[in-house]
């Protein structure tokens, strides 16, 4: 069994690893921003994430974009990038963010990469894409799929996307607001049933539903980007805790913050850039299983807009903007698995995208390849925290974070505005919380981490938040 480290000494070292302090926060002097966007959508025919089978594109439904954010105030530079993508795994992260400090100075623990986690994005990474891709070079002598080396053009357009933002700097004014999602459009997806279990998408108007098995996150975080000229909004970024899987099909979408995008587009001007980043959404989808029914992308994100723009409106300045930054690495252990039970899943392996298994065997053989896959006994997991002002912070996750793990980050956090994105910088499956291990159901099947290692991020997420509380003086919560 792998060594399991106190939460406090895992904390202790990884304070220590990243030099026990937070960056030196900038001086009170004008915050400036650019952002720039590229398209990353892949050419047709290539496969697509988020199930358990092959699907080809076809089509293009709305293109696929990296999104970059550069904030600097005096000596301190941030960058965020946003991509419509499933996930970003470790190396693609690690290899562009060195790209962006050799090519801008940018250091890696001043930059976070996410992925807002759609599921009509390419598939280039994981077990899954390894399998599909070892069969067709088998047979084909190539892959068929794969025309391009998907991996190497996104870090190019990462790259070229922060050097554009860094080029469109501005003075800005930045206001904050966070208001409740209305009318209701997540929901959790775990529940407990009548036979006493716990399962994820028991589906519409089930009989044997008793109730949800956690809750959500309704909170809309907004930090708006305004004209300190005339006050007009340029831009903003929401962050919102709900699934990524509205659409389906085999045309690549960017799937509901895309028509979260058109929506404010079309009230603040054609020049407006949405931003997404994606909340602790582990467990919550879009599915009301109490009708019949799904609302469509389009309804979700205009419904969103709706709830933005209102954020937008009662928005106030961000109190004493003090550009910082806190990085933290927290060594989680992973799941252990015999010989024999690895063997077995290695035979079975070729069936984890026919039909030939039950669903959620398929699930536990995909996840059992996917720690081969990645080796070793542990995995370090990154934490990165901004300091916008006083009032407001930005959390970034590596993972799908289970809602409780959010909301707990939320609820400690010393600013009174905490926006939490996860999946970014690597994207090691779920991230559920030491409850929902005991619970089961599919997302603690596929789950690499080992119970409490949740926890252990929420608290390093937590130490991290402090540190900048501590370096801007009293904090307004």
């Amino acid at each position: 069994m792998p060594l399991k480290l106190p939460s406090w000494l895992s904390l202790l070292i990884a304070f220590a690893a990243t030099g026990g302090a937070p960056a030196t926060p900038a001086a009170a002097q004008e915050v400036q921003a650019g952002w720039a966007l590229v398209d990353i959508t892949p050419p047709l025919g290539y496969r697509m994430s988020g199930y358990f089978r092959e699907r080809r594109a076809t089509g293009i439904k709305d293109p696929l974009h990296a999104k970059a954010i550069v904030l600097k105030q005096d000596d301190v530079t941030v960058a965020l990038v946003f991509c419509d993508l499933i996930g970003v795994p470790w190396y693609v992260s690690r290899a562009t963010r060195r790209a962006i400090e050799d090519r801008y100075g940018i250091p890696p623990e001043r930059c976070s990469v996410m992925a807002t986690h759609t599921h009509t994005g390419p598939l280039y990474f994981g077990a899954i894409r390894e399998l599909l891709h070892r069969q067709a070079i088998e047979k084909h002598g190539r892959d068929p799929a794969e025309p391009v080396d998907y991996a190497a053009f996104l870090e190019e357009r990462i790259v070229e996307a922060v050097g554009k933002a860094l080029d469109r700097l501005r003075p800005v004014r930045l206001r904050v607001a966070t208001v409740k999602q209305e009318p209701q459009i997540s929901f959790n997806r775990r529940f407990y049933m009548k036979n006493g279990t716990v399962r994820f998408n028991p589906g519409q108007l089930n009989p044997n539903i008793v109730r949800p098995a956690g809750p959500i996150d309704p909170e809309v975080n907004v930090l708006v980007f305004d004209d300190p000229t005339d006050g007009r909004p340029l831009g903003a970024l929401t962050v919102f805790a709900m699934h990524l899987d509205t659409v389906g099909g085999t045309e690549y979408s960017a799937d509901y913050p895309y028509h979260l995008e058109v929506a404010l587009r079309r009230r603040y001007g054609e020049g407006f850039v949405s931003f997404f980043g994606t909340g602790t959404c582990g467990d919550i989808n879009h599915i009301d299983v109490t009708v019949r029914g799904r609302r469509s992308a389009q309804e979700l994100g205009e419904l969103l807009a709706g709830s933005v723009s209102r954020a937008i409106k009662a928005a106030r300045p961000v109190d004493a903007p003090s550009l910082a930054t806190a990085h933290r690495v927290v060594r989680v252990p992973l799941q252990h698995y015999s010989q024999a039970e690895i063997e077995e899943a290695r035979r079975q392996y070729p069936n984890i995208v026919s039909r030939s298994l039950p669903f959620l065997e398929r699930v536990r053989i995909y996840k059992i390849m996917a720690l081969q896959w990645r080796g070793g006994d542990s995995i370090d997991l990154e934490v990165h925290a901004f300091r916008i002002g006083h009032d407001t912070a930005i959390v970034t996750l590596p993972g799908e974070v289970f809602v409780d793990l959010g909301l707990q980050i939320k609820r400690a956090s010393p600013f009174k505005h905490t926006f939490v994105i996860e999946l970014a910088n690597d994207a090691p499956g779920y991230i559920p919380t030491e409850k929902a291990f005991r619970e089961g159901s599919y997302e603690t099947v596929n789950s690499r981490i080992a119970p409490g290692g949740g926890e252990r991020l929420a608290a390093s997420a937590l130490e991290a938040l402090r540190s900048l509380a501590d370096t801007a003086g009293d904090s307004t919560r």
